[in-house]
C-alpha cells in the first residue's frame, strides 16, 4: 500500500510574493502605499500627472537600478551614475528591474538601427567570415571605423634598447568622403554673414553669433587674421582663406589662449556633427536654411567604403543586407547554410525574427535611429528581452502601444503577456483600455494631476475598476461617436508624387478648414506623407504650415514652464519696469540666483561612488533667489510666489487689477488650453511626464502664426479623460480659422474628424499608398480597410 507524501511546509521564500512599497514621496506622491503581485502584468493608470511615472520608474525601478549598482565594486561605481535612494519608507520584494522607456534612441548621425541593437555588428562578422572577396576582419565592414596606414621607427626597451621599424595597418570599412554619414552638405555662406559688413558691424547671421560675443565673434576679430573693421566683402584672397578654411591654430585674444579656426570647418563642428531632430527649433531652422545635404556620391548614401562593398555572399553585399526591409533580411538569413557559423546564423535569425514579431519588420537596419518615433524606440528596445532566458525579473514599460494602430495593440498585448508567462513581473504605464483590460492587477492613481494626484484611487482587477467610481473607471468605456454632419472644405493642399521613403507616387488633396486625420497602420507612410511633403524647409512649400511633432523637449531643474513657453520675459520686465531695476534680478539663472544654491534651491554635495545628497538650500529656503530680490513686488506678489502659482491661478492674477499683463495672460490662457492648468509656473521640466511635455510643446506652438497645424499623434501621454479636451482643442483651432491635420492612431479623434486619409494597407513596402479617402461615417459604412473595421468596432457599429 501506498503513502501518499505529505506536502512541504511553506518555507520563508516562498512568503515574498509581493513588492511593498509604503510612504512614497517622490514628486507629487503623498505617502502611497501600495502591494504589487510579483509574476504579475500590473498596469498603472490615472490622468497625466497623476503620479504613475513618479512611483513606477522614479521609485520601484530606480530603487532597483541603485541597488544593483551598489554590488559593483567602488571602482566601478565610480564610472556609473549614482542616483539617491527615493523619498519612501520602505521598499520590499524588489527584483532586477529592466526599464523600457519612450526615451528618443541616440540622436548621434552615426546610430543607426543595426548598431542599436547589436545587428549590424553579427551582420559585419558574417561578412568577415562569409563574404568574398575577404576584406578583412569585422572592422572593415564597420562604417564608423576609419582605414589607417602608419609607419615609422620605435624604440624598444626589452633589455639593451635598440630602435626598430614597424608598419601598422588597420582595415576599416568607412566610406572617406562623407566619413560614415551617408550624406554630404553644402553650405550656403550667405546665411552664415552679410558680406557687406564688417565682423566689427555684426556680419555674422549664425544663432547665438553676436558681435558682443567673445567665444565666438571675438576669436575671429582678434585673431590678427582678418580685419575686423573691413566688409567681409573686401577681404584678401588670403584674408578669405584664413577666414573661411584655415586649420585649427592657436592663437591670444586679449590675453587668452584659444584656438582658430576657419569658419567652414568650425560650422561643421558646431552644427553638422549634430542630428538636426536634438536641436533647438530656431537652430535647426537655420541649418535647414543654410545647409543642403545631400546623398554622399562616394558610397550612394550607404556609408561603406567601395571594399566593403565589394564583398558578397550569394550577390548580397553588406550595404545591400542593410538596406533591405528587416522581414526581408530574415528570409535572405535563413537561406544561408554554412555549418561554420551556424551559431551566428542562428542568433542573427534570432534577432531579426523578433524584429518582424514585434511589428516592426518594416524597417531596414540602415535607418538613423534618431528618426524612429517614441513607440519604434521602445519596440527596439523589447528586442533584446524578448528571447531572454531569465525569469523572476521585473520589467517595467512606459507606454508600450504609443504609435500604434489598433490592429498593432492586440501583438504588443501578446508580448507582455508573454513575459509574465515566462516568469516575470510586469510592470505597465498605460492609458489605452485595451491594455488595461488584460492586466492581472490594476493600480489607478489621482484623483487628479499635479498637486491634485499623488494618491491611490483604487487597487484590484479590471473588474474592480470599472465600478470602482474613479475617474478612470469612470470613462473606462467611454467611445466617442460619429459626427452627424462634417465641415465643408474651404480649398485643398495638393500633394503630387510624393516618393518619401516608402510611398509610392502618392497624389493627395488634402482638405483645408477643416479636421483631418491621417492613420493607418505602423510603418505605412503617414508621416513620410505629412511631414515629408508639407512640412518641408521654408521656400520649398512649407510655409504658414505649424507642425508638431514627437521629438522630446529638453528639461532641466533649472528650467520650467515660465522658461520654456517665453512666459518669464514679460514677467520679469514687469517686476523690473515696477521696481526701477534690472530685469537679470529676476531670473534664477543670471543676477538674482541665491549666491549659496546659485538659484537651483538645492545644495547637492557629492560623495563620489556613493549617492549624493541633496539639501533645501537654507539661505533662499528652496526659493532660488537672493532674500533682496524677494523684496520687490509686483501686484502684491514676489517673483518665488508667482513661479509657486498654478497656471490657472497666474491666468486669474495677469489677467486683471494692477498685475494685468496682457503678453503673460495669453501664454497661460494656451497652457489652460492645452490642459496643464494644473502645473505650477516653476516646476522643473526634468518632473513632467512624457503627456505633460508634450502639450507644454503644443502651447508653445499655438503661438505661432500659420494657417495649417500638423500634430504628430498628440493623443500621446493622455488619459481617457483627457481625450475628450483634446478634442475641443482641435475644435477651436479649426473654428478660429486654421486647417489641422493629425497623424493620429486614437478611435476618438477618427470618429471626430471631419476627413480620414488612410494608408497602407500594410507597413513598409506593403504600404506606401492611399486606401480610404473621405468621412468617418462612410470609412465605417466600407469596412474596406483593417482602420475601417477597428473602427466600426470602437463605435459600435
Amino acid at each position: 500500500m501506498r503513502t501518499k507524501a505529505q506536502s512541504p511546509a511553506p518555507r520563508d521564500a516562498d512568503r515574498h510574493e509581493l513588492i511593498r512599497v509604503h510612504g512614497a514621496r517622490v514628486n507629487n506622491l503623498k505617502d502611497v502605499s501600495v502591494e504589487i503581485p510579483k509574476r504579475r502584468l500590473t498596469v498603472f493608470t490615472g490622468v497625466s500627472g497623476s503620479g504613475k511615472s513618479s512611483l513606477v520608474f522614479d521609485t520601484i525601478a530606480a530603487e532597483s537600478q541603485r541597488l544593483i549598482n551598489e554590488t559593483y565594486s567602488a571602482f566601478v561605481q565610480g564610472f556609473m551614475p549614482t542616483p539617491a535612494r527615493p523619498d519612501v519608507d520602505v521598499l520590499e520584494g524588489l527584483t532586477t528591474a529592466i526599464v523600457v522607456d519612450q526615451q528618443r534612441m541616440g540622436s548621434d548621425p552615426r546610430s543607426t538601427v543595426g548598431t542599436v541593437t547589436d545587428t549590424h555588428a553579427m551582420l559585419r562578422i558574417l561578412f568577415s567570415r562569409l563574404g568574398t572577396p575577404h576584406i578583412g576582419p569585422p572592422g572593415a565592414f564597420s562604417f564608423n571605423t576609419a582605414s589607417v596606414r602608419a609607419s615609422g621607427a620605435i624604440t624598444v626597451e626589452r633589455g639593451a634598447k635598440k630602435t626598430v621599424k614597424a608598419t601598422y595597418e588597420r582595415t576599416g570599412g568607412m566610406c572617406t568622403r562623407c566619413e560614415g554619414r551617408g550624406t554630404v552638405s553644402d553650405i550656403d555662406l550667405t546665411q552664415l554673414y552679410d558680406d557687406s559688413r564688417s565682423l566689427a558691424e555684426g556680419a555674422f547671421t549664425i544663432p547665438g553669433w553676436k558681435s558682443d560675443s567673445f567665444w565666438t565673434v571675438g576669436v575671429y576679430a582678434g585673431s590678427g587674421f582678418v580685419d575686423p573693421h573691413k566688409p567681409i566683402r573686401e577681404f584678401t584672397e588670403q584674408e578669405r582663406q584664413d577666414f573661411l578654411y584655415r586649420e585649427p591654430v592657436k592663437v591670444k585674444v586679449k590675453g587668452v589662449n584659444l584656438t582658430y579656426e576657419g569658419l567652414i570647418p568650425k560650422i561643421r563642428k558646431s552644427f553638422l556633427s549634430k542630428d538636426k531632430e536634438s536641436m533647438q527649433p530656431h537652430v535647426r531652422a537655420f541649418v535647414e536654411r543654410a545647409v543642403a545635404f545631400t546623398t554622399c556620391p562616394g558610397c550612394d548614401g550607404t556609408r561603406l567604403s567601395e571594399g566593403a562593398r565589394s564583398s558578397k555572399i550569394g550577390g548580397i553585399s553588406i550595404a545591400d543586407a542593410c538596406a533591405m526591409e528587416i522581414r526581408d533580411l530574415a528570409e535572405w538569413v535563413r537561406g544561408l547554410s554554412e555549418p561554420s557559423v551556424a551559431p551566428l546564423l542562428a542568433s542573427l535569425g534570432g534577432t531579426l525574427d523578433s524584429f518582424v514579431e514585434i511589428g516592426l519588420g518594416y524597417l531596414a537596419l540602415e535607418r538613423p535611429s534618431g528618426t524612429l518615433s517614441g513607440g519604434e524606440a521602445q519596440r527596439v528596445k523589447m528586442i533584446r528581452h524578448l528571447g531572454s532566458p531569465l525569469t523572476d525579473i521585473t520589467y517595467v514599460f512606459d507606454e508600450p502601444t504609443i504609435g500604434l494602430h489598433p490592429h498593432d495593440i492586440q501583438r504588443m498585448n501578446d508580448l507582455l503577456l508573454r513575459l509574465r508567462d515566462k516568469g516575470n513581473t510586469v510592470l505597465v504605464v498605460e492609458h489605452k483600455p485595451e491594455t488595461i483590460a488584460i492586466a492581472d492587477h490594476v493600480v489607478d492613481l489621482g484623483p487628479g494631476a499635479g498637486t491634485a494626484g499623488g494618491t491611490l484611487c483604487f487597487e484590484g482587477t479590471t473588474a474592480g475598476l470599472r465600478n470602482g467610481g474613479t475617474v478612470t473607471g469612470r470613462h473606462f468605456d467611454d467611445r466617442a461617436a460619429l459626427k452627424e454632419s462634417v465641415r465643408k472644405p474651404s480649398g485643398v493642399l495638393e500633394i503630387r508624387g510624393a516618393t518619401t521613403h516608402n510611398l509610392r507616387d502618392v497624389d493627395v488633396d488634402i482638405p483645408l478648414g477643416v479636421l483631418t486625420v491621417v492613420t493607418g497602420v505602423a510603418g505605412s507612410g503617414k508621416s513620410s506623407l505629412v511631414h515629408g511633403s508639407l512640412c518641408t524647409p521654408p521656400g520649398t512649400g512649407g510655409e504658414g504650415v505649424v507642425s508638431v511633432d514627437q521629438s522630446p523637449i529638453r528639461g532641466s531643474r533649472r528650467s520650467n514652464p515660465a522658461t520654456y513657453t517665453g512666459l518669464l520675459d514679460p514677467v520679469r520686465k514687469a517686476f523690473a519696469k515696477a521696481n526701477g531695476v534690472k530685469p537679470a534680478l529676476f531670473s534664477a539663472n543670471s543676477e538674482g540666483a541665491c549666491p549659496t544654491c546659485n538659484g537651483a534651491g538645492v545644495v547637492f554635495t557629492d560623495l563620489a561612488m556613493m549617492a549624493g545628497v541633496a539639501g533645501t538650500c537654507e539661505d533662499c529656503e528652496g526659493k532660488r533667489f537672493q532674500a533682496s530680490v524677494l523684496e520687490y513686488r509686483f501686484g502684491g506678489r514676489d517673483i518665488s510666489e508667482v513661479l509657486a502659482m498654478q497656471v490657472t491661478e497666474a491666468e486669474e492674477f495677469f489677467g486683471a487689477g494692477e498685475a494685468r499683463l496682457p503678453a503673460a495672460h495669453r501664454v497661460l490662457g494656451r497652457l489652460a488650453d492645452v490642459g496643464l492648468g494644473y502645473l505650477t509656473l516653476g516646476q522643473p521640466l526634468n518632473t513632467l511626464s512624457g503627456g505633460e511635455r508634450q502639450r507644454l510643446k503644443l502651447a508653445v506652438h499655438m503661438a505661432e502664426k500659420g494657417g495649417v497645424y500638423v500634430l504628430d499623434e498628440p493623443t500621446t501621454g493622455l488619459h481617457l479623460a483627457d481625450v475628450e479636451q483634446l478634442l475641443g482643442l482641435l475644435d477651436r483651432l479649426v473654428d478660429s480659422g486654421k486647417s489641422v491635420i493629425v497623424v493620429e492612431h486614437h478611435q476618438a479623434v477618427m470618429a471626430h474628424a471631419d476627413w480620414i486619409i488612410d494608408l497602407g494597407p500594410g507597413a513598409g513596402h506593403d504600404g506606401g499608398r492611399i486606401v480610404f479617402e473621405g468621412t468617418p461615417a462612410d470609412l465605417v459604412a466600407a469596412r474596406s480597410t483593417l482602420t475601417g473595421e477597428h473602427l466600426a468596432s470602437y463605435v459600435g457599429v
